[in-house]
Order: C-alpha cells, then sequence, then structure tokens
C-alpha cells in the first residue's frame, strides 16, 4: 500500500488560500500570492525535495484548472523538472461537476469519493495532494492522508481558507522529522499520521511529569 501526501503551505494562522498568485482563488480574498515574497533558496529546495518519488498527484477541482493551464505549457522553461513530473505521472481529480480532462493522464474522481482514493493508495506508492482545501477537509475527515508537509509561513492575514477549515477530527499525529527552518523564517514540519485519538491529562496530577527542583 502506498502513501497519501499533503502538501501545504499555510500562515501562521493556519490560511492556505492562494498562496502563488491573485488569480488561484480571488473571489473574497484579498492576498492571492503571499508566499511568493517568503520564499527562498532553502524553502525551495525543501518543496523540490517532498516531490520526489512522487507517482501520482490527486487535486482539487480548483487546483487542477490552474496546474493543467500551467504546467503543460512549462517544458524546457526554468520549472521544467516539475513540468516534466506533473506532465508525466497520473492526475487524479476529484469533482462534483465535469471537468475538462483534456491534461494527459487525467482520471475524473466519481462520488464514492473515499472508497477511490483508498483504490488510488493501492495502485500508487506516492501519491501528492497539492492545495486543494476543500478536497483536504475531506481527506481529514476521513483519515485517508499517511503525510502531511506543512510550511508555516511568517505572516497572518485574518481572512482565507484555513488548512483544517471544517474537516479536522479528533486525530494523533507523529513529527517525522525535525522542522526545518528557512531564512525568511518558514517553517518546514513533517507530519505523519499516527493510530488512536488525542489522549488528555490533568497538569495538577502528581505525576504530571514537573522538572525535579531537588
Amino acid at each position: 500500500m502506498g502513501l497519501i501526501h499533503i502538501e501545504m503551505f499555510a500562515t501562521l494562522d493556519l490560511v492556505g488560500q492562494a498562496p502563488g498568485g491573485p488569480d488561484e482563488d480571488p473571489l473574497g480574498f484579498p492576498f492571492g500570492g503571499w508566499q511568493v515574497p517568503l520564499m527562498d533558496e532553502v524553502a525551495g529546495a525543501q518543496v523540490d525535495a517532498a516531490y520526489e518519488g512522487t507517482d501520482a498527484l490527486l487535486l482539487g477541482r480548483r487546483t487542477y484548472d490552474i496546474f493543467a493551464a500551467y504546467w503543460p505549457h512549462q517544458a524546457g522553461g526554468e520549472n521544467n523538472d516539475f513540468a516534466t513530473l506533473f506532465n508525466s505521472v497520473p492526475k487524479y481529480v476529484a469533482s462534483r461537476g465535469r471537468p475538462d480532462l483534456s491534461w494527459a493522464g487525467s482520471t475524473h474522481l466519481g462520488p464514492n469519493l473515499a472508497d477511490e482514493v483508498r483504490e488510488i493508495r493501492e495502485r500508487h506508492e506516492n501519491v501528492k495532494v497539492v492545495g486543494s482545501l476543500n478536497l483536504v477537509q475531506t481527506l481529514l475527515r476521513e483519515k485517508l492522508f499517511d503525510r502531511l508537509d506543512l510550511w508555516l509561513h511568517p505572516i497572518v492575514l485574518g481572512v482565507g481558507k484555513k488548512v483544517f477549515d471544517g474537516g479536522a477530527v479528533p486525530t494523533n499525529v507523529t513529527l517525522m522529522a525535525p522542522p526545518e527552518a528557512s531564512p525568511k523564517g518558514t517553517v518546514h514540519l513533517r507530519y505523519g499520521l499516527a493510530d488512536g485519538t488525542p489522549a488528555t491529562g490533568d497538569m495538577s496530577a502528581p505525576d504530571r511529569g514537573a522538572a525535579n527542583t531537588e
């Protein structure tokens, strides 16, 4: 069985809407492209490494449309490596409508999304979910993800769609590697889905783990 990785760029208040440009998701959102001034070589290398071994993309309709209009025309350019990867791997599109599937290798997922995502996980080794905030809510709710790569950027927007925007359920995750910070202050966090649900405790209990003061 393969792994489903959610790749997510977010602000400190966990807004994940339209990080890459003003036209990604402009309706009622004035900060499209908020990620661009905060990118640097370190963060770029982290993103590049995160996509190594990708053999399928799982996308929501809006993200798919943006990618399909852009990546087929980037071969041979400065983003050739990503263009080659994205253009060559299968693309699975979660949409209630009828998306244009003219981008080679694209498949429309049906109404039984959870079951189809489980089949995709069986079919591929490393499935990447990019952006696609509405789809991410379903994956979080159904616990249909194995890894969450979260880049936290040092800004607060106060408005916009959030990473955990209605899909979160009690879930344990585990840190897969130490956090990595870039020169401009972006922190890369890598989590894996863990068993069980969050436990609780009492900070006033004798065994709460307080430091020894002797």
